[in-house]
Order: structure tokens, then sequence, then C-alpha cells
């Protein structure tokens, strides 16, 4: 049985809509609704956040609050690799998926001599940049932090000198670059992308589960074949976002929805699948936004639903 510390990031400055710091609040709501002890056979470690810049108004093109998300990343740094340090298993519940990038250099820190699979269960691939990102909003991010890269072959912007200073020292946290290699990732349900994301994905080999693809040839032929491109690493990091879940069928409580996406069953089927696998050392729920929630609490019950799910069966082992 893994002993499993849940950490607490409430940090939204990576977002583009205001709420998913009220994420962990609402699936502890969640619990209670359902009658359940979960959050005190767990109790939470919570990590400081920057969300007090949220009152002071950035209009960068290409990396709103990159500042402060250097701060949120050196949290989620020592927080993690402590957490596993300890001999535990961390589950993180964050607000925005910006964390993830913090997460993953933790991790790395813990294991520094160990290749690093990352599961991205997620409708996004996260992979711009500042030289990439439509938005500047950081979580669509974090997987490049891990990957450090730039993408400036594929730019719609040169960022200023300021910006690709915070970038540099981003990338190269932990003083490790890169902390996960393109083979050594794997997309579930990944479908909204934009044209510099698919560019990198193609020149870079990056493996992405369609939803389409899952249900056609079937999740646990698709897995096994996940399992196969794990055959390398040495631990597993798994990153689940609730905008993976078909918004019109669970709810839009979540900063980017986006439709034909993976049941809350069919989430849990990949969540399980990778808890089952000894290698895991980390799982993360991230962008659940209960003032987007047209549906009352359902993201978060939903979510809750999924994590206890994973939970049990990740004590099974």
């Amino acid at each position: 049985m893994k002993r499993i510390q849940c950490i607490v990031q409430e940090s939204e400055i990576g977002a583009g809509t205001r709420g998913s710091s009220l994420g962990f609040a609402a699936m502890k709501i969640a619990s209670l609704k359902a009658g359940s002890n979960f959050f005190a056979k767990y109790p939470q470690e919570f990590l400081p956040n920057r969300n007090d810049l949220l009152l002071k108004y950035d209009d960068s093109p290409s990396a709103k609050n990159i500042e402060g998300m250097k701060e949120v990343y050196q949290t989620m740094v020592d927080g993690v690799s402590s957490s596993i340090g300890a001999g535990n298993f961390p589950l993180l519940i964050s607000a925005d998926h910006c964390s993830a990038g913090g997460t993953i250099a933790g991790i790395k820190k813990a294991f520094p001599e160990k290749r690093l699979g990352v599961v991205w269960v997620d409708a996004h691939a996260d992979l711009h940049t500042p030289w990439t990102s439509p938005t500047g909003n950081m979580h669509g991010m974090p997987l490049a932090t891990a990957l450090c890269i730039n993408n400036e072959n594929h730019a719609r912007r040169t960022p200023e000198e300021a910006i690709r200073n915070s970038w540099d020292e981003l990338v190269n946290l932990a003083g490790l670059c890169p902390k996960v290699l393109p083979e050594d990732m794997l997309f579930f349900a990944v479908r909204d992308t934009e044209r510099q994301e698919d560019a990198l994905m193609t020149d870079m080999k990056m493996r992405n589960f369609r939803v389409e693809e899952l249900r056609e040839r079937g999740f646990q032929n698709c897995l096994e074949e996940a399992a196969v491109r794990f055959n390398d690493v040495d631990i597993i990091y798994l990153s689940f976002d609730v905008d993976s879940m078909d918004c019109d069928l669970v709810s839009h409580g979540t900063g980017t929805p986006v439709p034909n996406g993976l049941s809350p069953d069919e989430a849990s089927q990949i969540l399980n699948f990778f808890a089952r696998d000894e290698r895991l050392v980390c799982m993360e729920t991230v962008e659940i936004n209960p003032t987007l929630d047209e549906k009352k609490n359902l993201m978060a019950e939903t979510a809750f639903a999924v994590l206890e799910d994973f939970t049990t069966e990740l004590n099974k082992q």
C-alpha cells in the first residue's frame, strides 16, 4: 500500500479565467456529499501560491505572471521532492495545469538518475512557449518547460528579453534540462491544439491516443501499447486534467472545456491502469473550476469520484 500524501496547490496565475483556486474546496464539498472520509484519511499540505498577483494586471502577450510562476514552480519542486524523499506518494490537487511543470521538476529532483515517463490525460497538449502561445496564459506551457524547449522554429513572436531570461530560468529549474524526453510522453484524449503544438508533436514523434482511437481499438489494446512504449522508463508521473472529460457529458466546470472527450468511466480506465503500475510515483488532478459549473458542483463531484476510485486501485498495489 502506498503512503499517500495529499498536496494542495491553489495557484491559478497561469490560467486565463478565474476560479480554479476553488477547485480543492469544491472537491472537499463533493467528498462530504458522497459521505467519504477521503480527506480525513489523507491530510492536506497546502503549498504557497502567488494569487495576489491576480490583483495586478499583466498584459504580456507571451508569458503572463512568469515571475510569480517561477516562485510557484519552486514551491512545487520543494514540496514534491520532499514528499517523495519522506517515502510518500504525492497526490496533488492543483488549480491550473501550470503547476505540473513544477511537479515534474520536483519528481526529477527526487530521482535525478531515473528516466521519467509522463502520462498526460488532457484535452490540450500544453506544449506552448512564450514564442508560440496565442494567449500568454502559462497553463498552456508546462510540458514545454519539462522538455526545455522554446519551439522557435514555429514561433509567432519573439518575446521581450526579460521574458526570455525568465523562461530560461524556468526551464532550467532544479538544474535539470530536459526533465523528460519526448518519446517518454504519452498523451490521452488531447483534441484541442494549435498548429505550433501540432508541428512540435509531429517533429518529436509524440504519441497521442485520441478519444476516437481509444474507442475504436479498445481501451485495453491502447493501454497495452502505452505500456510497451514505457518499457524503458523507470518512474511514471500521471497528470489528469478534468477537461479531458466531455464537457457536454459532465459539465463546463473547467477553464477551457472541450466537447467530444472521455466519459468519467473511460477516464477511470486510464488512471486505474497506471495506478496498477508499480513505477507510478506521483499523480496530479487539475483545472476544476466551480465558478464555471452550470450543473452546480458536478465537475468536482465527478473528479472526486474518479480520484477516489484511483486511490482505491493504487492502494491494492
